[in-house]
């Protein structure tokens, strides 16, 4: 799963890692990223730029909006089919980007937070799906996913699930309309192993309320 993540990457790096226009604005630097956020991303109807969507997908059909408190994650394996997923799989999919994210590891003497990260860059796009619920009132909910796969041989020992990193190459790919769900699930995969790294840090992460630069901070050994 993916329950929390990092955005801390500069605006002028995003911009030129997801090639967008205009100004950007992404609400500052984010330590530790929580859903039910309102956070920036990237749709396939607006790809050149940056949407704020809440993170917690609440599908288009859904009479109550509190169903997204359980939709942060969709498994990449089962979402072309999912009454919840199968749609914005087909139609709404985004890119979200990240600089890092938390993952909690067992351990004998309880869970253990690592922070997770990529060797060779400071920004990176999560896959995602994203939808639109209107309320009685014709008010407009817009909300998001992260796509999760099973973990890859470095995630392994930390947790069995991670989201799904893209390629670079393949932004485009992702965010394309009309394209054959069997190559869409076909990006669905863990990355290289042999670009990513972890480390632990302090259990500060656990309280949603704790968005500071001490969250990504080594734990001393």
């Amino acid at each position: 799963m993916c329950g929390r993540y990092v955005l801390i990457a500069d605006p002028n790096l995003i911009q030129q890692e997801f090639n967008l226009s205009g100004v950007l604005e992404i609400g500052g630097q984010r330590y530790n990223i929580a859903p039910t956020q309102t956070l920036p991303v990237i749709t396939n109807e607006k790809p050149g730029e940056i949407s704020y969507l809440r993170w917690g997908l609440v599908p288009s059909w859904s009479k109550d909006p509190s169903i997204g408190a359980k939709m942060n994650n969709a498994r990449s394996e089962t979402a072309a089919e999912k009454p919840s997923f199968r749609t914005p799989f087909r139609r709404r999919r985004c890119l979200i980007p990240a600089s890092g994210f938390y993952e909690w590891q067992q351990r004998e003497n309880g869970k253990a937070p690592m922070f997770i990260s990529l060797k060779d860059r400071e920004v990176f796009a999560m896959a995602g799906l994203w939808d639109i619920w209107t309320s009685p009132e014709g008010q407009e909910l817009r909300t998001f996913s992260v796509l999760t796969t099973d973990a890859n041989e470095f995630m392994q020992p930390i947790h069995d699930r991670m989201p799904v990193i893209l390629r670079r190459e393949d932004y485009g790919l992702w965010l394309s309309d009309n394209v054959a769900v069997p190559k869409l699930q076909s990006l669905m995969r863990g990355y290289d192993p042999k670009l990513m790294t972890a480390y632990e840090v302090s259990k500060a992460v656990n309280k949603a309320g704790m968005d500071t630069p001490e969250c990504i901070v080594p734990l001393a050994s």
